[in-house]
């Protein structure tokens, strides 16, 4: 199999040096660069990743100041960008960099695995962009490319099969490695695009292409998931002081959304009339209670299925932290499946 894609080397990095996009981790090979970008880029499209990464960097532009920020400085840097736990990764590996590598960026895949959130892909990405270790960095794009290349019919959802194109790609993988990675990943953003619309009239592997050659685009990537997705059904409170403040609590400190800030909430949907006792409970006294939306929010094994009541109360407690609008802006990093309903 490796023999088939031997020739798609030579056309995709000449591709690769035409159309390359300027991108501002691309401006140097400095791997704290890439490595955030990366991490950044996972499960996020670029439009949506390039001002968090300017903002991003220009608060913490080392690895120190990353190991060294306080932790809800770091989640109001990463708020809105959901996944929060590449957040606190990054944080953990800047640290053990710190203490382990004297703040030296490990310099090869192997030694790049072991760092918090940097698994087989990513440690690849920035080992050959960075330093052209002879490594693939199979991410969803380079698995697109690939299969409709060789025409492959096989589940690219499964682990196996994503060896065996990372094991392929290893075999031809010329002395610009990082080019030639950032080339695949970038041909499939930019022309081997999912779901049945490729752009292969400007492909520079289209006469390489068994997809293309037997008109299967629209079939190929195969991707059968196995996972069952779960629902889960939440009243969320919107509860303001007369003085105008937001009641917010703190989520715990593992699981979902960890160590974030959260709108009072609890499980289930409950009738008008249930909802006070409900509130009596969290020691709120309501003068009002008003529906105002329903809102859903995918996260990657779980559904959100949300019904938002504001509360106006005429008091305070203990029980919530109570911030301005401008305190919730500045200092209060609010998942955006909460920051939806405000």
């Amino acid at each position: 199999m490796s023999q088939e894609l031997s020739p798609i080397a030579a056309p995709l990095l000449n591709w690769y040096r035409l159309y390359k996009r300027e991108l501002p981790w691309r401006r140097d090979r400095e791997p704290y660069h890439v490595w955030i970008s990366e991490i950044m880029l996972q499960q996020t499209r670029i439009e949506a990743v390039m001002g968090y990464y300017a903002r991003f960097i220009t608060a913490l532009p080392d690895v120190q100041s990353l190991s060294e920020v306080d932790n809800d400085a770091l989640m109001k840097l990463w708020e809105g960008l959901g996944y929060y736990s590449r957040a606190r990764n990054l944080k953990k590996a800047a640290v053990m960099i710190m203490q382990e590598y004297n703040g030296e960026f490990p310099k090869t895949c192997h030694e790049l695995k072991k760092l918090p959130g940097i698994g087989e892909y990513t440690a690849g990405a920035i080992a050959s962009i960075c330093y052209d270790e002879k490594v693939s960095a199979v991410d969803g794009n380079v698995l697109r490319v690939i299969a409709r290349v060789q025409g492959s019919r096989k589940n690219v959802l499964l682990p196996e099969v994503k060896k065996s194109v990372a094991d392929q790609l290893q075999k031809i993988m010329p002395d610009e490695a990082g080019a030639f990675n950032e080339a695949l990943m970038e041909l499939g953003e930019l022309i081997c695009l999912p779901n049945g619309a490729p752009l292969c009239e400007s492909c520079p592997l289209k006469d390489l292409c068994a997809a293309y050659q037997k008109d299967l685009t629209a079939e190929i990537p195969v991707r059968v998931k196995t996972m069952k997705r779960r629902r889960a059904d939440l009243s969320v409170f919107i509860i303001t002081s007369p003085d105008g403040k937001l009641a917010l609590e703190k989520r715990p400190d593992t699981g979902l959304l960890a160590g974030m800030y959260q709108l009072p909430n609890i499980d289930g949907f409950h009738s008008d009339k249930a909802l006070m006792p409900i509130l009596h409970d969290m020691d709120i006294e309501p003068i009002s209670v008003t529906f105002t939306k329903d809102a859903k929010h995918v996260f990657t094994h779980i559904d959100w299925y949300m019904k938002a009541y504001r509360v106006e109360t005429d008091h305070t407690n203990d029980r919530f932290i109570w911030v301005t609008p401008e305190e919730r802006q500045g200092s209060y990093p609010l998942p955006t499946a909460f920051q939806k309903l405000l």
